[in-house]
């Protein structure tokens, strides 16, 4: 998938990315401020998450559930991540194994544990309202 996308069309993008993406792993790549946490939580809420959703930048992860209280997803964001053998400290293997939703923000800070069927998706800056998204 390629295409450019107003800010309001996002929820129509999660739909296009839960029916396309060949993987339950997705690695987000784009600058800071492309919209990254804010496409994710339109996944979140197209996967049918309860609660509020939120980048997990101090805490490095975040678990969703629905409304059953069963684990739909896991959100990470690398961001302030030192060194990637940080990740090994959280149990990152363990996540990615658990056949459950699975979204990376600032992936390329654990390139080395990454696992090899992730679903990368690109996102760029077109404007202020606008972005282009590629997976």
């Amino acid at each position: 998938m390629n295409t450019t996308f107003s800010t309001s069309e996002i929820q129509n993008i999660a739909k296009k990315i839960i029916a396309n993406a060949p993987t339950k792993t997705l690695c987000f790549y784009g600058e800071m401020g492309a919209g990254k946490t804010t496409l994710i939580k339109a996944i979140m809420k197209e996967l049918g998450v309860i609660g509020d959703t939120s980048s997990p930048t101090f805490g490095i992860v975040n678990e969703y559930h629905d409304n059953k209280n069963k684990t739909l997803a896991y959100h990470f964001d690398f961001y302030r991540l030192e060194d990637e053998m940080e990740a090994l400290d959280i149990g990152i293997e363990d996540y990615f194994y658990a056949n459950k939703w699975v979204f990376i923000e600032w992936p390329e800070k654990i390139t080395s544990f990454l696992p090899e069927d992730t679903t990368n998706i690109k996102l760029e800056v077109i404007n202020p309202t606008d972005r282009r998204i590629s997976f």
